[in-house]
C-alpha cells in the first residue's frame, strides 16, 4: 500500500494556526544568507561591538570567523560573567517513553527502527524521580517520542505532577502542542518548552521526515510561541547541527530565537547544540563537517548575539569539550544521563534515542565545576 505524500507546509488536521509571521521573517533571512561573503574585516566590527545586528552575527556564524575564535572565546566569556556570574546550572533527562509515529530518517526512535519500545507507568516515573532526586538535582527535563497514542497530553500531565513533588523546575521535550494543550501541561507544572526544528532548510525536512505529524515543518516552527502563549516560562531551541547546513540551520535558529524574545520580552530563552550521533541499526549517523571547533563557533555565536539566553550543551558531546566550553558560552550542563526509558532507578526499559559521549555522574560533573572555578546551581526557582 503506498502512502500518500503529505504537504509538508500545510497543517494537518487538529494543528492549531496561529497569527504570525515570524516563519516568513526567518525563512526570508536564512534564504538571504550568504556566509561567503564575509570577511575577516567584517568579523572584527562585529566583535568591537557592544551589541551585535543580525549582520554582525551572520558574519561571526561564517568560515571568515573561525581564525578568530579565541577572541570571539574571551568576549563570550566576559557576556557569561556578566549575565550568569560564575554559576553551570545542572539537570538531567528522564525518558518516560519512546513510542513514535513519525519516520525520521535521523532518529534511533523513528517508528521503523526496530528497537524496544516502553512507556513508564506512573509508578515507574515516580520510582526514577526519587532516584535522580537522590543525587541533589532540582530540575528535571521530562522526554517522550513523539507518540499521542502512547503517550498521551493527559498521561504526560501526570508525570508533571509527580515530578513537581521532587523538583522545582521541570521542563518538556515532547511533541509540539496546541496552545491549550500548552496551558494544560503548564497547570500540572511545567516551567519550559524545549522544541528543534532540526533543519529550517524546508526542503531538506521534506527529505528527511517522510511521515508522520512532524513532516509539518510550521507547526512544528511555531511551537515556540504556542508554548508562551500557553503560559510556560520559557523556551528552548536548536537544530540538529550536521543534518543539513550547519552555518544556515544556526543563523536560523538564532534569529528564530531573536525575533520571540522581540515579540515575549519576558520570556527566557534558551540554546541547545545538538549534533547528529549515531544510533541503534544505525552506527554512521554522525555529523558532516561540524567538528568541536564548528560547534564552539555556533555557541559562541549564540552567547555573543543573545547574551541573555541560556545555552545548553548536553552528554552527545565529550566531556573534555563539556568542561572546556562551561563558563565560556555554556550556562547548563546536563549530567547523570541515561537516554533510553527509565534506567536512573532499574534497568532501562525502553531502548536509548542516541549514544552518549559523557557518562559522568552528577558528583563527578559537580566536582569538575567547581574544580574549575565556577559554581553547580541545582536549583535557580522556587516553585509557590
Amino acid at each position: 500500500m503506498k502512502l500518500k505524500k503529505v504537504d509538508h507546509m500545510q497543517y494537518n488536521d487538529g494543528m492549531e494556526v496561529i497569527e504570525s509571521d515570524l516563519m516568513e521573517k526567518v525563512l526570508t533571512l536564512v534564504k538571504e544568507y550568504d556566509y561567503d561573503q564575509y570577511t575577516s574585516k567584517d568579523v572584527e566590527d562585529a566583535l568591537n561591538k557592544i551589541q551585535l545586528s543580525i549582520e554582525d552575527y551572520a558574519a561571526i556564524l561564517s568560515p571568515a570567523a573561525m581564525p578568530y575564535l579565541e577572541d570571539m572565546a574571551r568576549k563570550a566569556m566576559a557576556e557569561t560573567r556578566k549575565h550568569f556570574g560564575n554559576s553551570i546550572s545542572l539537570f538531567t533527562p528522564l525518558y518516560i517513553a519512546n513510542y513514535c509515529e513519525n519516520e525520521c530518517v535521523y532518529c534511533g526512535f523513528s517508528a521503523t527502527n526496530k528497537i524496544h519500545r516502553a512507556t513508564l507507568s506512573l509508578q515507574e516515573v515516580e520510582d526514577e524521580l526519587k532516584a535522580i532526586a537522590a543525587t541533589g538535582l532540582k530540575e528535571i527535563l521530562l522526554l517522550t517520542g513523539e507518540s499521542r497514542h502512547k503517550s498521551g497530553v493527559e498521561y504526560i500531565g501526570e508525570t508533571i505532577k509527580v515530578a513537581a513533588k521532587y523538583f522545582s523546575t521541570i521542563g518538556i521535550e515532547i511533541y509540539p502542542l496546541n496552545t491549550e494543550e500548552y496551558a494544560f501541561l503548564h497547570t500540572c507544572g511545567a516551567d519550559f518548552v524545549s522544541v528543534y526544528q532540526e533543519t529550517y532548510n524546508t526542503d531538506k525536512y521534506e527529505q528527511v521526515h517522510l511521515w508522520g505529524s512532524k513532516r509539518i515543518f510550521p507547526y512544528r516552527f511555531h511551537a515556540q510561541e504556542r508554548a508562551l502563549l500557553g503560559g510556560m516560562r520559557g523556551v528552548s531551541f536548536g537544530a540538529l547541527l550536521g543534518l543539513d547546513d550547519f552555518r544556515k540551520d544556526a543563523f536560523a535558529a538564532g534569529i528564530h530565537a531573536l525575533l520571540i524574545q522581540q515579540k515575549y520580552p519576558h520570556a527566557e530563552i534558551g540554546f541547545s547544540v545538538p549534533r547528529l550521533r549515531p544510533y541503534i541499526n544505525n552506527a554512521d549517523n554522525n555529523p558532516k563537517d561540524v567538528h568541536e571547533k564548528q560547534l564552539l563557533q555556533v555557541m559562541l555565536a549564540y552567547r555573543l548575539f543573545m547574551p541573555y539566553a541560556g545555552v545548553t550543551i548536553s552528554t552527545r558531546e565529550r566531556a573534555g569539550f563539556r568542561d572546556h566550553v562551561i563558563g565560556m558560552a555554556a550556562t547548563k550542563m546536563s549530567a547523570g544521563v541515561n537516554v533510553g526509558v527509565g534506567g536512573h532507578n532499574e534497568e532501562q526499559k525502553g531502548d536509548q534515542q542516541f549514544e552518549i559521549s559523557d557518562e559522568r555522574t552528577v558528583n563527578e560533573v559537580h566536582q569538575v565545576i567547581l574544580s574549575k572555578g565556577l559554581q553547580p546551581i541545582y536549583t535557580d526557582y522556587i516553585r509557590v
